[in-house]
């Protein structure tokens, strides 16, 4: 996807990323500049409710989970600032809870990781009364039944036994899934 037209993105092109993964930040802010939004950059929830209050942007792509706490606290300061600002949120650590908590707070769309700037200039782009294309890569079948033991996993303190049995598995079993990596 080449640079975006003016009228695609808007008169205000700034742009706000928040995740502490630099690596991804940089690559992520680069794609996204390339198509014509003017990016700023912050590793930190501190960093992005500074911004958001010093400079609120139109757009922002927001990491769930950061070091310092919760991308969800970047997101309530930003839609306090900024009313018509679009916001995506962004995790390694997609669970349906977060997802209705993030868009609940005011996110435009949640996105899992690894999104490339094609998926997230879609979600920043789709317009409230339409839907966002479907994902090139959906999640697999073994992939959304993890994410599910997960978080009931959470949900639960990270109690093993307490988990199994609302989930009605056998403990060991439950400890050989949780053990293993997440699936593809």
């Amino acid at each position: 996807m080449a640079e975006l037209t003016a009228a695609e993105i808007g008169e205000d092109a700034s742009l706000l990323l928040v995740d502490d993964d630099e690596a991804f930040l940089k690559r992520l802010a680069k794609a996204m500049e390339k198509r014509g939004f003017a990016v700023e950059t912050a590793e930190s929830v501190a960093a992005g409710q500074a911004i958001c209050t010093a400079r609120p942007p139109a757009y922002a792509v927001v990491d769930l989970r950061l070091e310092d706490g919760n991308g969800l606290d970047v997101v309530e300061v930003l839609r306090a600032n900024r009313p018509d600002a679009r916001i995506v949120v962004l995790t390694g650590y997609g669970a349906i809870a977060t997802a209705v908590a993030a868009v609940k707070i005011g996110a435009t769309d949640y996105l899992a990781k690894p999104a490339d700037a094609n998926d997230v200039v879609n979600a920043l782009l789709a317009r409230s009364d339409e839907l966002p294309p479907p994902p090139e890569n959906p999640m697999s079948a073994d992939r959304v039944r993890w994410e599910h033991i997960q978080r009931v996993y959470e949900l639960c303190d990270r109690n093993v036994s307490e988990t199994a049995r609302r989930l009605s598995m056998h403990r060991r079993t439950l400890q050989r899934i949780l053990a293993k990596r997440s699936p593809r």
